[in-house]
């Protein structure tokens, strides 16, 4: 009957709602990773784990890009008045404009590869 109850425990935690909150998300990730590389998983469980997985990871990044359109950078236009602009929008201050990059440097030769 054990064994029972763990098939229904994870039956449980794969059809669980996704959590909301960042924190939680990447700590229940954890888990589903853990319990896939003990090893101890049937290959049906290790479907459903993985299928979490994907879920949790998707759910984890679509939260990362909420909180990166909300952030907000604060600006000076050309009078010297603070601007609020998204980040995403934000344009870089003429005062800080970038120092010339050097060029990138060159892949090796295909022929160069050393195995």
């Amino acid at each position: 009957m054990a064994k029972a109850d763990k098939a229904s425990k994870a039956d449980k935690a794969g059809e669980a709602e996704v959590p909301g909150q960042y924190g939680d998300v990447v700590a229940r990730l954890e888990e589903t990773v853990g319990r896939l590389e003990s090893g101890n998983l049937s290959l049906e469980d290790s479907l459903k784990a993985f299928e979490e997985g994907i879920r949790l990871v998707r759910r984890g990044e679509k939260l990362l890009t909420e909180a990166e359109q909300r952030i907000e950078q604060l600006l000076q236009d050309e009078d010297g008045n603070d601007v609020v602009a998204p980040l995403s929008v934000a344009a870089r201050p003429p005062a800080q404009a970038a120092a010339p990059r050097a060029p990138a440097p060159r892949p090796p030769p295909e022929d160069d590869v050393p195995f």
